[in-house]
């Protein structure tokens, strides 16, 4: 066996030291690697395969804010489309200076100012550049588009400006970034790209883990399946963003290749190479099976190439059963080649079967347990349970805490530990209720979707009353604790559900995509959610909270309360759910409530829901805000 694969992060060590291997040695590799990095971090795909507008703004956006939805670049300004974002960060790699939606005004035929912002100008040369949003037939999605498009076109013309455009087909047939190039050149500006080593500097950490971890699958399944390169190009054709899909499927089937010269080089195999030798073994009855049970734990997690295995075993000896145990909601291994489909439709992979349910949990209390189910039955291709805690359900027990995010500001640690101060010293002035004997503490889980979120940097605060442990959503599985807090549960490319985790790539090498939106990111969520038995503290951005939270308000309604970071009741938008009322200034200096969601949420009223009397009042009623039980 190599040695690599008995470490959990040794697999991704290995890719990592090819990745650079490649990239020193490699041509055709570096520029892949390079440009899915910096041009092709996100699949661009099209409005209409989302819901609705606002699911699509969601995807798209880094920011969403009332200058609209609005996406980053390498070049640190925002653009609106990610087409644009892969111009903007094209001309970043390439050193090309420009500016983004300068307005300029146009004299219109009958002598009135138009006033435009062109997408692209390039001072250089005086040279504007318009991106528009034209299909390949002509056609646009958007209302009136053509009709605004042709008058650019005609002011441009009229004014004599240099001026050249770019298409949306040109971007999803892949000629987007050689017109551009051509256009550029044509007009003697420079192209001098940045070194390599620049370029890496200014990726997100996250977008080159999130490459890492596709291509870690894509191995598996490129080995265990024998995928050629001719195969992968053919299935890039399907996917959305096409160019992207190619880009991808070259640099992974070159990194396929040099990992599996590595293992022959070595003369060892991984646990891919062995799971399919072994079906190769019983199938071609080299290997004589003498069991007639087959006991599977963790089924949920299941594989093909396992699968295959267990089929190849209960086919090849007569009689042979199979007893699996697991979880359909808490499948969450995607990434790691598991195919929740082999669970869900278990009689059609494995014959006619008994199903037993296992319905009562020692861990969370009833409340968070039924508020957790119900969400994750949201997915109606979700087994349907009835879950019975043994702990009693805590009212409130779900706390949403909204928290004020600024720019490259570390806003979420803060946040964090001065509710862990604040948890510990409300459980000292109740250490009677719960201290069992001296030195007894409470155990707090501190979770997060993605390593960089981690406030603790490895050094875990020490507390007088509580035990506090920091992990990631994925490695919580399994684990309890009195109370969590998860961390940044907001919209986002990283936040939850993150966007980028359900990426198209997949569908290279796994063939049954679930059609659920986000469906394992709910799956996630939900462990997330039940690993405490008193109660969760959840932190968003309080500009951006994650749909979830509106889910979660939706499902228990008055049992899930807004606070301060202090503790401080907050007033609850009772119309979008996930927003506060705070005081705004209306006209003639008029007061007045707003959601602080405005523009996505328009709800007002002429004062708050909630007197601080009655806030008060709610506390001492409750001195259970943080219940011990």
């Amino acid at each position: 066996m190599a040695n690599w694969v008995e470490h959990p992060a040794g697999e991704a060590r290995v890719i990592d030291k090819i990745i650079r291997e490649l990239m020193d040695t490699n041509e055709e590799f570096k520029r892949l690697w390079i440009d899915l990095l910096s041009i092709l971090p996100k699949a661009d795909i099209p409005a209409e395969v989302f819901d609705s507008e606002a699911d699509y703004n969601r995807y798209i956006a880094d920011r969403n804010d009332q200058s609209g939805s609005t996406i980053g670049t390498l070049a640190e300004i925002y653009v609106r489309s990610l087409q644009e974002q892969r111009i903007a960060n094209w001309l970043w790699v390439h050193s090309v200076e420009f500016e983004y939606e300068k307005q300029i005004s146009f004299e219109e035929e009958d002598g009135s100012q138009r006033f435009v912002q062109p997408d692209f100008h390039y001072p250089l040369t005086d040279t504007f550049h318009e991106h528009f949003a034209i299909n390949a037939d002509g056609s646009s999605p958007f209302d009136n588009y053509l009709e605004h498009m042709q008058g650019k076109r005609a002011g441009y013309k009229r004014e004599e400006l240099d001026f050249f455009e770019t298409t949306s087909a040109q971007a999803r047939d892949g000629t987007l970034l050689q017109r551009l190039e051509a256009e550029l050149v044509k007009r003697d500006i420079p192209l001098i790209e940045k070194s390599t080593e620049e370029i890496l500097k200014a990726i997100e950490p996250v977008v080159i883990t999130h490459y890492q971890k596709l291509i870690g699958v894509c191995i598996k399944h490129i080995r265990a399946s024998q995928l050629t390169l001719e195969m992968l190009l053919e299935r890039a054709k399907s996917l959305h963003d096409k160019p992207r899909a190619q880009h991808f499927a070259r640099a992974v089937w070159l990194i396929t290749q040099a990992y599996s010269r590595k293992l022959d080089e070595a003369k060892r195999i991984d646990f891919d190479s062995m799971i399919g030798d072994a079906v190769r073994l019983v199938e071609t009855g080299r290997y004589q099976s003498p069991y007639s049970l087959i006991l599977v734990d963790e089924f949920q997690d299941i594989s093909d190439p396992r699968a295959n295995l267990i089929k190849a075993l209960k086919h090849q000896k007569p009689f042979t059963k199979v007893f699996a145990v697991g979880d359909d909601w808490q499948s969450i291994y995607r990434f790691a080649g598991s195919d929740i489909t082999i669970f869900t439709q278990f009689e059609a992979n494995f014959g006619a079967c008994w199903q037993g349910r296992l319905e009562q949990t020692y861990r969370c209390n009833q409340l968070l347990a039924d508020t957790a189910a119900r969400f994750v039955q949201r997915n109606p291709a979700q087994i349907t349970k009835t879950v019975r805690s043994t702990r009693a359900g805590i009212p409130r027990s779900i706390r949403v805490i909204p928290v004020t995010v600024e720019w490259r500001k570390p806003s979420f640690p803060a946040a964090c530990f001065q509710l862990l101060e604040r948890l510990d010293t409300f459980l000292e002035s109740i250490a009677g209720q719960w201290r069992q004997q001296e030195g007894h503490k409470l155990k707090v889980l501190v979770l997060w979707r993605y390593n960089l979120l981690d406030p603790f940097g490895g050094q875990i605060p020490q507390f007088s009353n509580i035990e506090v442990t920091g992990l990631s959503f994925h490695r919580s599985k399994g684990l309890e604790a009195d109370y969590t807090v998860l961390l940044d549960v907001s919209e986002g490319d990283y936040g939850v559900p993150s966007r980028i985790e359900d990426d198209e790539l997949l569908n290279l090498v796994i063939p049954r995509p679930e059609t659920y939106a986000y469906a394992e990111e709910r799956r996630l969520f939900y462990v997330a959610l039940t690993r405490a038995s008193r109660g969760t503290f959840i932190l968003c951005n309080r500009r951006k909270p994650s749909r979830y939270i509106r889910e979660l308000c939706e499902i228990a309604d008055d049992d899930v309360r807004f606070e301060a970071v202090d503790g401080k009741e907050l007033d609850q938008c009772p119309r979008c759910l996930v927003g506060q009322m705070v005081e705004r200034q209306g006209r003639n200096n008029t007061t007045f409530y707003g959601c602080n969601q405005f523009p996505e949420c328009s709800h007002t009223q002429k004062t708050t829901r909630l007197s601080g009397e009655k806030i008060c009042r709610q506390d001492r009623e409750r001195p259970t805000t943080l219940q011990v039980k």
